[in-house]
């Protein structure tokens, strides 16, 4: 409860208008933990970095809820161009996608834009042998994303694209049911939006719970899964529970965010697990930045040394 308290207190400041510019003013150079960058090629150095270690790269060009046709085209032909640019830079493309971004809701030519655009992502990441995941937004989007990512994989397999479910919702464990005729790739992450208790559990122990039953459920399922999480407690439960049960590490990976516990990527990947690391980049890093602090309070005490330094 005090973490969903600590949460809604956080992103209720953060939305205020002077808290977004004070920190937008002053706040680039501590977000920089966070983000890689404001274009394509900042975000490829970082994944280019992140190889020396041996941890993969996750990237995503961050923007949300946009609200004309004519933006979501640009959006999604930027993302195409970042997959260009990825496999351009000798890189096998991985990225996220928030399907608001790219027109999900809106209807153009008797279609959904959002699947449109997304059709011509899927297909451009199998082109060069990469793969797209799926983001998942706040609840009134998930059953839409779900469908047109059954959609997706129907057209596509589930080699090129995969989406995430996250742990905090009451239904994450029924959907993982239904999809599970799909063998779906899916991300299994807790779940940083403002959602009410109505669909969200508010105690962490629950979400806790949740989080490895869905993951388990999906190991034993012979299904691949992203383990994205920065919890160490919950990650060596699953190096256990992949020992106990004969998991391969090809079956599995650990995912965590860019700047967040980089010294646990790197003892994982130097112990042969499979680690991505979750890139955002682009000039619209406020609402992800405001969500990575609503997380820890660590984060604040952070971002204000930071700020204060400025």
């Amino acid at each position: 409860m005090i973490d969903q308290l600590y949460r809604k207190a956080v992103l209720t400041v953060s939305g205020q208008r002077s808290i977004e510019s004070l920190v937008r003013s002053r706040g680039w150079g501590v977000a920089q933990r966070f983000v890689a960058g404001e274009d394509a090629q900042s975000a490829i150095r970082a994944v280019q970095d992140l190889h020396k270690d041996g941890i993969l790269g996750n990237l995503d060009l961050l923007g949300e809820f946009v609200t004309s046709p004519d933006t979501a085209n640009e959006f999604a032909a930027k993302v195409l161009g970042l997959l260009s640019d990825a496999h351009a830079a000798g890189l096998k493309p991985y990225v996220s996608v928030k399907l608001s971004s790219i027109g999900q809701g809106m209807t153009v030519e008797g279609e959904d834009l959002g699947l449109t655009n997304a059709r011509r992502i899927v297909a451009r990441a199998r082109e060069y042998g990469g793969f797209v995941c799926l983001d998942m937004e706040d609840h009134p989007r998930v059953d839409q994303t779900l469908a047109q990512f059954r959609t997706l994989v129907g057209e596509f397999g589930n080699e090129h694209v995969g989406t995430v479910l996250q742990s905090y919702l009451y239904r994450a464990e029924g959907d993982w049911a239904d999809l599970q005729d799909l063998r779906p790739n899916l991300r299994i992450v807790k779940g940083a939006y403002l959602e009410p208790e109505t669909v969200a559990m508010p105690d962490k122990a629950d979400v806790d719970a949740a989080y490895r039953r869905l993951v388990y459920a999906q190991m034993k399922a012979g299904n691949y899964v992203n383990v994205a999480t920065h919890d160490e407690g919950i990650v060596a439960d699953v190096e256990h529970f992949v020992l106990a049960h004969g998991i391969s590490r090809e079956a599995f990976e650990f995912q965590m965010l860019y700047g967040i516990r980089r010294d646990l990527q790197k003892d994982l990947a130097a112990r042969g697990y499979r680690v991505r690391a979750y890139i955002p980049y682009g000039r619209d890093w406020y609402p992800y930045f405001s969500r990575r602090i609503a997380e820890r309070p660590a984060n604040v005490m952070f971002v204000l040394r930071g700020m204060l330094k400025g």
